[in-house]
């Protein structure tokens, strides 16, 4: 795999235990118990946009690394291309009708089941980003670079996750900034039990289709 140049060194971050075996249990479960679903899902898309299906992107993984992260597209086509690597923002022109209901739901990131079986993943961690990434209105006028902005490079020690401290608690238009003290909180505190907490949490909040609230999500 490619690695992005790193400016700092990271210090690793030992995994607790069960966290690897956990995670390849988990995301081998859910990938059997929602390949239907996924049909479904993947007929909708090509239904209302055709293809592509899937959404392929490059994302910065632990350590840096560069990996091949897989979603379901929610986007209209070449959304990327046409207007650049923007956060999405709240009745964002961008996302299909289809995407919306997935986005709301997080079902756009089953895919991720096979990142996290291919160890690219974690299911709980700081939310893969971009290597091109920018920051709009970082408490100025100016874009911003988000490898700029601090904590970002600690924020790479551990695996990229499904979900997580920020994904779930973070309020969903913060500038990143703050939202990587949310992931600087969980790689500090990370175990087992935090991780199930979020993992419970984040399936009510997807039960709830509450993961594109501007308010709380819970």
């Amino acid at each position: 795999m490619e690695t992005y140049a790193i400016k700092y060194e990271l210090e690793a971050k030992r995994e607790y235990f069960l966290k690897r075996p956990f995670d390849i249990l988990l995301s081998s479960l859910g990938i059997i118990l929602s390949f239907p679903l996924c049909i479904i899902i993947a007929v909708a898309i090509w239904l209302e946009d055709e293809r592509p299906v899937l959404f392929c992107s490059e994302r910065v993984g632990k350590g840096g690394v560069i990996f091949k992260h897989i979603k379901f597209r929610t986007m209209i086509r070449d959304a990327d291309k046409i207007f650049g690597h923007i956060q999405a923002k709240e009745n964002d022109h961008r996302i299909t009708r289809v995407g919306k209901f997935l986005r709301a739901t997080a079902m756009d990131e089953l895919p991720q089941l096979w990142n996290i079986i291919k160890g690219d993943m974690s299911f709980v961690g700081p939310r893969p980003l971009l290597p091109d990434e920018i920051e709009v209105g970082n408490g100025s006028s100016e874009s911003v670079l988000i490898h700029e902005i601090p904590g970002y490079w600690e924020r790479h020690s551990v695996r990229p996750g499904l979900t997580g401290v920020a994904q779930i608690f973070a309020p969903r238009d913060i500038i990143r900034k703050h939202k990587f003290y949310y992931d600087l909180i969980y790689v500090r505190r990370q175990g087992f039990w935090l991780d199930i907490r979020l993992i419970l949490l984040s399936f009510w909040i997807t039960f709830r289709g509450k993961w594109e609230s501007r308010g709380k999500k819970f």
